[in-house]
């Protein structure tokens, strides 16, 4: 992991910290570094993880509950089968529960 820039290091751990059958948002992450205004840099963090699903990038959604972002083989399909097996996500849904912290 040394290899990586600070910041995606940072992201990822935040990311690794992550309950299964959990969801938090890009500026969920970018709260917990300090920096509140750097979702979308959490967002390219995370589309370079190569440690899934050691870093579950798949538990983290877009602040207005929809799928986003999933760079993983199988897009956003696999990120939503993940999601429903850890069962974070209703079967069929396209937006998130109320219940994902943002």
């Amino acid at each position: 992991m040394q290899d990586y820039p600070a910041f995606y290091q940072a992201v990822w751990k935040i990311c690794a910290s992550i309950p299964k059958g959990e969801m938090r948002t890009y500026g969920w992450i970018a709260r917990r570094l300090g920096k509140p205004r750097a979702a979308r840099a959490v967002g390219q963090a995370l589309a370079k993880n190569p440690f899934a699903p050691l870093v579950p990038c798949h538990r983290v959604i877009g602040s207005d509950g929809r799928l986003t972002g999933f760079s993983g083989p199988g897009g956003l399909q696999a990120k939503r089968r993940l999601l429903e097996r850890e069962g974070a996500l209703p079967a069929g849904t396209k937006i998130a529960p109320r219940s994902y912290t943002r």
